[in-house]
């Protein structure tokens, strides 16, 4: 039997136990660093599939490794498992509709449920194929907790987890199937807390310095730096505290949470470091005082054409998703719930997907490596990519148009369409580490591909070597 053949019959042998796995943790739905159940399942399945596992890995208590093999290569499959904060959601719904019998407003609104489930599977099977055949090669899964808007691999990477692997497999859950194309945004997370002296505001305003005043100065300034930016930056806020709910009380304190965005890692520390500027300067127009925390920061993703070229081969080879007449009509009605824009928005990130436009996208995308990145949110996958030569496939878990972190994507989490994009993406990514195990040359090639596009330098992680992980810091989560 070929390869791909014998993966994807492998795959479909353990899909029941896989998709209770994937309907537990959307169940679970836990927050990042939260993950405690979600990441015990995922490791406790692992340990029973023969893996050896290291628990509570770079300072984070949902974070693991397990291993399985022995000697070199070494490939390495990244597994999620985080939900979002806002979504709870109703399984199956065609409105926006929480689901009563669960008392947590968090839901899996990025498939990370699957994600890392499919990432799992993969990880055995693989492992499974190389015993079979006796080949040498050690498989591993990295349990990456908090990708959602906290960087558990960044931490993982400047750990140094990454650095022996030839090569790291990974997918996310999307609306379509292919390889990964798109570009990806590096950020820089941090907290800026202004510290003023409270006074009474009718009495003697002209005693107090106010820390709202500083902050709003801080946005002003940094609406003003928007115009001097990288042209595809990003820079958002939000308040964390306000400065309190009395008007006649010069707040003496008040908190903003920035994320900063470029294409390039390099852009987005140099444009931080404007913004940084501009707080500072705040708190000196106002007499305040500026504390500034670093949070996190994740690179942009290095595409790696040489491995990406392996994963579009055996996507092609594995073929389209079957869809029943059901499912298409299932996301027919998901789509009446979707506006305009966010279909189009689709459509600006899979353009070939419009030459048959239907409610699923079932077919295998052609790998165009030359064609337009269009850019995405970011990804802390970005760091691994700097660590080690990456690829990435998306397969279509959801009807086309679906946006990402929206209720609609909670309520398909559990449908059949999600089970049969989760165990496409298993299939591709096992056979994707198979066919690299047998191939040095392609490793080989992978990794002075990235050497080049590293400049020939190391990787060096943005988050700062005094920087602990959320967990491990004395205040808690957040800071």
């Amino acid at each position: 039997m070929p390869a791909p053949a014998e993966i994807a019959a492998a795959v479909e042998e353990r899909r029941d136990a896989y998709i209770a796995i994937a309907d537990r943790i959307w169940g679970l739905a836990e927050m990042r660093y939260r993950e405690f159940e979600s990441a015990e399942l995922h490791a406790a399945a692992l340990e029973s599939a023969g893996f050896k596992v290291t628990r509570g890995v770079a300072g984070m208590p949902t974070a693991f490794v397990a291993e399985a093999g022995s000697g070199g290569p070494v490939i390495g499959f990244l597994g999620e498992y985080d939900a979002l904060a806002g979504l709870n959601q109703e399984a199956g719904a065609l409105v926006c509709r929480p689901d009563p019998s669960r008392d947590v407003n968090q839901g899996h609104g990025c498939g990370h449920h699957l994600l890392g489930t499919a990432a799992h599977l993969a990880a055995v099977v693989t492992r499974d194929h190389l015993q079979r055949h006796g080949l040498p090669g050690t498989v591993r899964f990295y349990g990456c907790p908090a990708e959602e808007a906290a960087a558990g691999k960044t931490f993982m990477a400047r750990a140094g987890l990454f650095d022996d692997l030839a090569a790291a497999v990974s997918w996310h859950p999307s609306v379509a199937n292919s390889v990964f194309m798109n570009a990806t945004l590096a950020n820089v997370q941090a907290h800026f807390r202004f510290h003023g002296k409270s006074a009474h505001a009718a009495l003697a305003p002209h005693l107090g310095r106010s820390a709202l005043d500083a902050a709003e100065l801080m946005n002003i300034g940094v609406n003003y730096l928007r115009e001097h930016m990288p042209e595809q930056a990003r820079v958002h806020f939000a308040y964390l505290n306000s400065g309190g709910p009395s008007t006649n009380v010069i707040p003496a304190y008040a908190e903003l949470l920035y994320t900063v965005r470029a294409p390039r890692i390099t852009e987005a520390l140099a444009l931080y470091e404007r913004v940084e500027q501009v707080a500072r300067g705040a708190a000196m127009m106002t007499g305040t005082t500026v504390e500034i925390v670093f949070d996190k920061a994740v690179s942009n993703v290095l595409h790696n054409d040489a491995l990406d070229r392996v994963m579009a081969e055996q996507m092609q080879a594995i073929g389209a998703l079957e869809v029943t007449a059901d499912e298409q009509r299932f996301a027919e009605k998901i789509q009446a719930t979707i506006g305009s824009e966010e279909l189009a928005n689709s459509a600006k990130h899979f353009a070939a997907a419009l030459r048959d436009p239907q409610p699923i996208v079932s077919g295998i995308l052609a790998y165009d490596p030359g064609a337009p990145r269009p850019v995405t949110g970011s990804t802390d996958v970005g760091d691994v990519s700097w660590a080690a030569p990456t690829t990435q496939c998306l397969t279509a878990c959801y009807a086309w148009g679906t946006g990402f972190h929206s209720w609609q994507m909670v309520s398909q989490g559990k449908t059949s369409l999600a089970h049969k994009g989760m165990l496409l993406a298993a299939k591709c990514m096992a056979a994707t580490g198979v066919a690299l195990f047998g191939r040095p040359e392609v490793l080989h090639a992978a990794a002075r591909e990235l050497h080049a596009k590293r400049d020939g330098a190391p990787y060096r992680c943005p988050i700062p070597p005094d920087v602990l992980p959320p967990p491990a810091r004395q205040n808690g989560n957040p800071p």
